[in-house]
């Protein structure tokens, strides 16, 4: 029974004070950690097999490793007292959901756009994407970051803390770890082709259940906001898949769909355009107050899934109780 309450109340101290910069936090560890055995590696493997095999290592190394810190933090707060250990927790499952971070960084491109500041909006989606944003258009700000807070419901939300029902804190932080690994890692490119596979493999597979889970919580959500929940489950089945990753198209293609607008299409990136396919149907333009509709979407779906990961874990208990 604590464990319902230990998430409950991590995902209370998020939205409440998010991530202060003053407060250290653990994702940056995690980034030293990975730089240092990075540099290790490359400084004494040079073959592309080499590297394919310290691939594999490099995840066990840096997840297996948060999972035991955290793991033994645990028991030796609770040898102090069980409370101490009990606080300790909350902190840091609170550390690897971002509700108010992710929601706060789309709000305030909404801000600026709603108040006519368009190079202000281009800075600030500029901090949350990695796509060029200097000459981006309104309705091109606008797609930038529904997309970017839909995508990070999973990982940002979801993921997190179906990993800490499951294993608490030690759990939680691994999974932070692999996701972390992917963004500095997990390229397709000439440095990490090699080094990354088994990061950025183990990224999709930790965030397969949850994805798809965030897929029906936006839809449910969609349905208590009376957005087109019915075509955001058309969406999902139809272009879900289309999606380069083999999550991410499941929350765009929600978002698209429950807000009758189109996803996807040509980005740039350093100078570069590609195209992502396309995400929903344009039934209407994009409009600076879909930014806001996600933003609600985004908090629907994260408390839902809190509540409803809760009461499955609180039933388990209890049957197992009973036995």
């Amino acid at each position: 029974m604590t464990a319902i309450w230990v998430i409950w109340a991590a995902v209370l101290v998020d939205l409440l004070i998010g991530d202060p910069r003053w407060l250290p936090h653990p994702v940056i560890g995690m980034g030293k950690a990975i730089r240092a055995i990075e540099k290790r590696i490359t400084a004494r493997v040079r073959t592309p097999l080499g590297l394919k095999r310290a691939g594999i290592l490099l995840p066990l190394i840096v997840a297996g490793g948060s999972f035991a810190l955290v793991w033994l933090l645990l028991i030796w707060c609770a040898m102090i007292h069980p409370w101490l250990a009990i606080a300790v927790e909350i902190v840091l499952i609170a550390t690897t959901i971002a509700i108010k971070g992710l929601r706060d960084a789309g709000l305030e491109v909404y801000r600026y756009l709603r108040d006519g500041s368009k190079e202000q909006a281009r800075r600030s989606l500029s901090m949350i994407v990695g796509r060029d944003t200097e000459h981006l258009d309104e309705p091109e700000i606008v797609r930038g970051t529904v997309e970017t807070v839909a995508e990070n419901i999973v990982d940002a939300v979801v993921s997190p803390l179906f990993y800490a029902l499951i294993g608490g804190a030690p759990l939680a932080m691994a999974y932070r770890a692999v996701n972390t690994l992917d963004s500095m890692v997990g390229y397709k490119n000439e440095k990490y082709e090699h080094l990354g596979w088994a990061s950025a493999r183990l990224d999709d597979a930790a965030n397969w259940i949850p994805a798809r889970l965030t897929a029906g919580l936006l839809v449910l959500s969609a349905a208590l906001f009376s957005l087109r929940w019915r075509e955001a489950i058309q969406m999902v089945r139809r272009d879900a898949r289309k999606h380069p990753s083999p999550n991410s198209g499941f929350p765009e293609s929600a978002v698209a769909g429950a807000l009758g607008i189109r996803l996807g299409g040509e980005n740039s990136y350093q100078g570069i355009t590609s195209f992502r396919a396309y995400m929903g149907e344009p039934i209407r333009r994009l409009e600076t107050g879909d930014i806001r509709k996600t933003a609600s979407l985004l908090l629907s779906a994260s408390l839902l899934f809190t509540l409803l990961g809760t009461t499955i874990l609180m039933l388990v208990v209890t049957v197992g109780g009973a036995r």
